[in-house]
C-alpha cells in the first residue's frame, strides 16, 4: 500500500467511524408492525434505539413479539444492546391499548398523592417489562400552570410544583424499581404556553425568578431522584437563550441541567421532525446544534429521509469539527450507560 493509498483508507475508516459514531446518537421511529427494510437499515448503521407508536403495535402481546424481531435484527447487523423506547404515561398518552392496566390521566393520579404514583410507576414497569420495552417517555413533570395549554394539561401531575416534584420522584422510582428507565419531560418546562409545539414554536416570557419557583423544581427533583433520562422541549424561553429553542440551548442543557443541577443522565430531544423544529430550522442542523448544546440522543419519530439527513449532518459535523468528536463521544457512553443498565 502506498503512502498516498494508506492516507486516503484512514481518511476513508475515519469518515466510517464518525458516521458510525454519530448513528449512535439517534432513536427513530418506523413505519409499521415488522421490521422493514427503512429500519433495517438504520439498525445496521447502529441508532441506539427505536420508538414505539400505535402504527407499530396497538397491544402488549404485538408490542412483545415486535420489539423481540427488532433486537434479533440488531444483533444479526452488530448493533446488541438496542433498547426499545414509548410513550406511556397513561390517560390519553399510551400506545398500546390491549393487555396493559388502565390507569387515569396524571393529574388524577397527582391528586391522589405520592403512594399513588409509585404505585403506578411500578405497573406500568411491570406492563412495559412484558412488552419488552426498556424506556417509557414519562413522567411529564411540567406544571400545569396554563388552562389553555393545547397539550399538557390533565397529562401533569397539577399545577403545584411541590405536587409535581414529589409525585413525579415517585413514579420514577417505582417506574425505574421496576426495571423500566424513566423520562422527565419536556425540560424546561412545557406546562406554561399556549401553543403546541407537534404545530408552532411557542415562547415563554416569564422571569428567570418564576421559572426557577414554578417550571424548574420537578426537574431539579428528578435529578435527585436519580432520573434516567430527561427529555428536552421545543420553546424558546427568552429569559435564559433569547431566540434558540431549549433543545439546542447549551445554555440551558449544559449550564442549567448539567453544571447548575449536576444531571449527568441521558438526555433526549424531542422528536426533531415536530414542527417547532424541522419546519424553522431542518432537522440536519437541529440534530447538530442539540448534540452541541449537551443533547445526548436525538428522536427522529417518522421519516427515513430525514433519519439519513440526521446521520450525514451529525457524522459531517464530526469530521470537520463543528461538532467536537468528544461531545459525540461523551453522548455515546452515556447512551451506552443507559443500554447497559436497562435494555434487555
Amino acid at each position: 500500500m502506498t503512502e498516498g493509498s494508506t492516507g486516503r483508507y484512514l481518511h476513508t475508516m475515519t469518515v466510517a467511524q464518525d458516521r458510525a459514531l454519530a448513528a449512535r446518537l439517534l432513536c427513530v421511529g418506523f413505519a409499521g408492525p415488522a421490521v422493514d427494510e427503512d429500519l433495517k437499515e438504520m439498525l445496521a448503521a447502529g441508532v441506539s434505539g427505536v420508538i414505539l407508536f400505535a402504527r407499530n403495535a396497538t397491544s402488549r402481546e404485538g408490542a412483545a413479539a415486535l420489539v423481540a424481531q427488532v433486537k434479533r435484527e440488531a444483533a444479526r447487523v452488530g448493533n446488541p444492546g438496542i433498547f426499545a423506547c414509548i410513550d406511556h404515561e397513561g390517560g390519553r398518552v399510551v400506545r398500546l391499548a390491549s393487555g396493559m392496566s388502565v390507569v387515569e390521566p396524571m393529574r388524577a393520579i397527582g391528586a391522589q398523592g405520592p403512594a399513588r404514583s409509585r404505585e403506578v410507576g411500578a405497573t406500568f414497569a411491570r406492563d412495559l417489562r412484558s412488552a419488552h420495552v426498556d424506556l417509557d417517555f414519562a413522567p411529564v413533570v411540567d406544571v400545569d400552570s396554563n388552562p389553555a395549554n393545547p397539550v399538557i394539561g390533565a397529562r401533569a401531575f397539577g399545577s403545584d410544583p411541590a405536587t409535581v416534584s414529589a409525585c413525579a420522584t415517585a413514579f420514577i422510582s417505582g417506574l425505574q424499581v421496576g426495571g423500566v428507565a424513566a423520562c422527565a419531560k419536556h425540560f424546561p418546562g412545557h406546562g406554561d404556553t399556549d401553543l403546541d409545539s407537534h404545530h408552532d414554536l411557542p415562547h415563554v416570557s416569564h422571569s428567570m425568578e418564576r421559572l426557577r419557583a414554578v417550571e424548574l423544581p420537578p426537574f431539579a427533583a428528578a435529578v435527585r431522584a436519580g432520573v434516567a433520562s430527561i427529555m428536552t422541549a421545543h420553546i424558546v424561553f427568552d429569559a435564559v437563550d433569547a431566540g434558540v429553542p431549549a433543545t439546542m440551548s447549551k445554555k440551558w442543557i449544559d449550564g442549567i441541567l448539567r453544571k447548575e443541577f449536576g444531571y449527568d443522565g441521558v438526555v433526549f430531544s424531542d422528536d426533531l421532525e415536530m414542527a417547532a423544529i424541522a419546519d424553522r430550522t431542518g432537522v440536519g442542523e437541529a440534530a447538530v446544534r442539540a448534540i452541541s448544546a449537551g443533547v445526548d440522543c436525538v428522536l427522529v419519530c417518522h421519516r427515513i429521509d430525514r433519519q439519513r439527513t440526521v446521520i450525514d449532518a451529525l457524522a459531517k459535523a464530526i469530521s470537520d469539527g463543528t461538532l467536537p468528536r468528544e461531545r459525540a463521544l461523551e453522548a455515546a457512553v452515556r447512551l451506552d450507560l443507559l443500554r447497559v443498565r436497562y435494555a434487555r
